[in-house]
């Protein structure tokens, strides 16, 4: 059986296939294919595939017409559509059933990466926890960049320079490596979230968690956040807008799995905010949590910066790689049958039932 990766035709930096995963492939008694230079613009050379096992190919057409299965970043184009085998399958870290649904047929298996379930089983795979954890991080080294100030506090023999207050929205993956990061560099950070379960993840990292008056859970059996009521977005409105005017930067990490983001950083707010402060929208390609966010735009408001970076990852690609690999590698190892020597559907398993898209969905 054949496991090709093409590159990636659209901005995106990352690649599916390393050559450490083309050795674990490799080690399963499955065949790499991918086209030449596949791997140099993050510094992999087509030798470096070679050495792992995997065969270099021409060209792009090539790798997906001869793959049984192939594994990508963002969602083919129509051109790689119809270039791929019938009967193959196609694994991708990201569904969007507005843009992609088209494509959603019985011929070609696809599987979405971000439609795993929350088991502990599927932990290996999870693409949305290992690139959101690098997100967290980079959004914090990316609004101190645009901060023009120092975040630790500083005793000098000129004065002491402050620690930098940074505000998290959203304590999930993204937002508790982004008050992690903070922390490591020596802010002061808060951090609000509707899961009340996310209070103790808050503090055993340093942060300080503000809690809504008179507030309710909001998580779902998965795990995730849930839409608030009217009467709780009022409350959190009021409890934010104190904390934005006392932070210097802010970090925006807030989803709603099938939902757009919910605006809670408002007009008002950033009106209230210092000049010189910086707003980080993590969630700038679902709506944003921020008024004023655009998507690969820095906004500037009355001295305040909010920042719009839709592919995060882009800015560590090499990182993003290896861990996206790895989630690709473990997703395939459970799809692929050592015994048969080909890869099988079971739709008994969870894993698989879940992240098979079907016609219609």
């Amino acid at each position: 059986m054949n496991v090709g990766s093409t590159k990636e035709i659209s901005s995106e930096k990352r690649i599916s296939i390393t050559p450490d995963t083309s050795k674990s492939f490799k080690n399963l008694g499955i065949n790499v294919l991918i086209e030449k230079g596949y791997g140099e613009s993050l510094g992999y050379s087509d030798k470096d595939y070679k050495d792992h096992g995997a065969e270099i190919l021409n060209n792009s057409d090539e790798v997906l017409s001869k793959s049984n299965l192939i594994c990508k970043v963002s969602f083919p184009t129509e051109k790689e559509f119809s270039l791929i085998k019938e009967s193959s399958h196609l694994i991708v870290s990201n569904y969007n059933p507005e843009k992609e649904k088209k494509f959603v047929n019985d011929k070609i298996k696809i599987f979405a990466l971000n439609l795993l379930p929350r088991i502990t089983r599927a932990q290996s795979m999870d693409v949305l926890s290992s690139q959101a954890n690098l997100a967290g991080y980079r959004a914090v080294i990316e609004s101190i960049y645009e901060y023009q100030k120092a975040v630790p506090m500083m005793m000098t023999a000129a004065g002491t320079v402050p620690a930098a207050k940074v505000l998290v929205v959203g304590a999930g993956v993204a937002g508790l490596q982004a008050i992690a990061t903070a922390k490591r560099l020596g802010a002061i950070v808060s951090a609000t979230d509707v899961r009340l379960t996310a209070k103790e993840q808050v503090e055993s990292l340093g942060g300080k968690f503000l809690i809504v008056e008179g507030s309710e859970d909001l998580e779902t059996k998965g795990g995730y956040a849930k839409e608030a009521s009217e009467d709780f977005k009022k409350k959190q409105a009021e409890m934010l807008e104190n904390a934005a005017a006392k932070s210097d930067i802010i970090i925006c990490t807030a989803l709603i799995p099938g939902r757009p983001a919910p605006r809670i950083i408002t007009e008002k707010m950033i009106d209230n905010m210092k000049s010189g402060s910086v707003i980080f929208d993590l969630a700038v390609t679902q709506g944003g949590n921020s008024a004023y966010s655009e998507t690969d735009k820095i906004i500037e408001k009355k001295g305040v910066k909010i920042i719009g970076i839709s592919n995060v990852m882009n800015k560590l690609p090499l990182t993003a790689s290896n861990l996206y690999a790895k989630n690709i590698f473990s997703f395939v190892r459970n799809l692929y049958s050592k015994d048969k020597k080909q890869f099988v559907i079971n739709l008994e398993d969870e894993i698989i039932k879940s992240t098979l898209l079907k016609r219609g969905n």
